[in-house]
């Protein structure tokens, strides 16, 4: 399974908002710049997690993105299921296809487990400690 550019770039974008949670709107260009990623392929990605209702938007010359529930309300599970779809990493295990080998197969076990797993990981896993993990590697520089 590999998680697409969409969906790296959607969770670093989350992160960031769960990062200045406190800060109130946050322009989408500050989001761009920080991340070094594209602000046309943010409002994309952006559109996405609005319409999920993960994140809220104001308009207008004072607005910007917002979560629409605290970071630790979000999970990375949640955002990737938006941007990404189904995390299953085949078919005959996500339960939109039955597979009539299905009984017999003896990889269905593999596949079940590694979606089990994935999805535990994903959705224990929230913007919170994201935000937390970033703040973590990136101190704030007191050097005057």
């Amino acid at each position: 399974m590999k998680i697409s550019t969409k969906g790296r770039y959607g969770l670093r974008l989350m992160t960031d908002l769960a990062v200045y949670y406190d800060q109130g709107l946050i322009p989408l260009k500050e989001i761009a710049a920080r991340q070094e990623i594209s602000e046309k392929y943010l409002e994309q990605i952006m559109m996405q997690l609005n319409r999920s209702g993960l994140v809220r938007s104001v308009r207008g010359a004072q607005g910007g993105y917002r979560l629409a529930k605290p970071p630790e309300d979000i999970t990375a599970g949640a955002v990737l299921r938006v941007l990404e779809g189904s995390l299953c990493p085949v078919d005959c295990v996500d339960g939109t296809a039955a597979c009539p080998r299905a009984a017999r197969c003896a990889t269905v076990g593999l596949w079940s487990r590694l979606k089990d797993a994935v999805e535990s990981v994903v959705d224990h896993t929230t913007l919170a400690d994201l935000a937390e993990d970033f703040r973590r590697k990136n101190p704030p520089d007191y050097s005057i």
